[in-house]
């Protein structure tokens, strides 16, 4: 085995082929030929002397020895990033390129101008933000950080609470005059509403009264979208009533586009998380925009932060 021929290019190609396990994803992902990859995993496979992945028409998967290089090589490009963050550091100018996943609506209504400031603050780092309500694999879509509206399932990540995502009941004013406006959660059901087809239970409304009772109020309607911001459109058009984030709306209730159904009655809230890759939380720019989300996000509209431990 020639050592020289294991270089830290080939090392990432592999690493990026292993996690996403296909050779023209990674291909477009590096802006690199289908042939480059090849050749790049070919010549590593050849100087460590070993076959590291198995290669069909449908998939390509790691061989015994490949899971094991995979587990060291990340550790070793971990370690060469870091060691070149700490170069950095030492002049004061934190570098590189950090990848963030964000829920679709929250992302683009409010979290990007949080990354416009950050940037604003750090001059050389670069942000690649990725907007979805999906909930990707973010380490085979090489994502350092995801900010994430809902419960969560994923115990491989770090996790930050970030607070608790406040939600209304509310109304065009048009639509208001035309329907009547609800004064009880049971009127509801008479109405049309607006739901999302991908969160789950949007046909039912969850209410908690004044004095602590629950109210379980099915709603119908002839609209499903499948995005916040739709949800905002057919609000502000008069579609319907549905429960919408504070941070969706806040603007068009402050310009008396829409109005709040049933004040006295609370919608449940929707904790808002950010996610870190674990082999990413150790890098220095991941660690400024942790530190920094975490610091602004309460400037959202309707994200109550956590409440410090005592």
């Amino acid at each position: 085995m020639d050592k020289s021929d294991i270089t830290l290019e080939r090392m990432r190609t592999f690493v990026r082929v292993a996690e996403r396990g296909s050779l023209s994803a990674v291909a477009r992902e590096l802006g690199i030929g289908q042939s480059s990859v090849t050749r790049h995993l070919r010549e590593l496979e050849e100087a460590v002397g070993v076959p590291l992945l198995s290669r069909t028409t449908r998939r390509t998967t790691l061989t015994d020895e490949g899971a094991r290089y995979y587990a060291n090589s990340v550790q070793i490009l971990r370690l060469v990033e870091q060691a070149g963050d700490e170069a950095r550091d030492t002049r004061g100018a934190p570098a590189g390129t950090i990848r963030i996943s964000c829920t679709a609506a929250i992302g683009i209504l409010h979290v990007s101008r949080l990354i416009f400031a950050f940037q604003d603050r750090y001059a050389d780092i670069g942000v690649d933000l990725s907007l979805t309500d999906e909930r990707i694999d973010l380490v085979r879509e090489g994502v350092d950080i995801a900010l994430r509206l809902g419960p969560l399932t994923d115990s491989s990540m770090k996790l930050r609470a970030l607070g608790q995502s406040r939600r209304l009941l509310v109304a065009a004013p048009d639509y208001l005059a035309g329907r009547g406006r609800p004064s009880a959660p049971q009127e509801l059901s008479r109405h049309d509403g607006i739901r999302m087809s991908n969160v789950a239970g949007s046909d039912t409304l969850i209410l908690q009264g004044p004095g602590g009772e629950r109210h379980s109020v099915p709603i119908g309607g002839r609209l499903r979208v499948d995005h916040g911001l739709a949800a905002r459109e057919a609000l502000i058009a008069g579609r319907g009533i549905a429960p919408a984030h504070r941070w969706l709306v806040d603007d068009l209730l402050a310009a008396g586009r829409l109005e709040v159904i049933l004040p006295d009655y609370a919608l449940p809230s929707v904790p808002l998380s950010l996610l870190i890759v674990p082999e990413r939380a150790g890098i220095a720019r991941v660690r400024l925009l942790v530190d920094f989300l975490v610091e602004r996000i309460g400037g959202i509209p309707g994200i109550e932060k956590p409440r410090p431990e005592r």
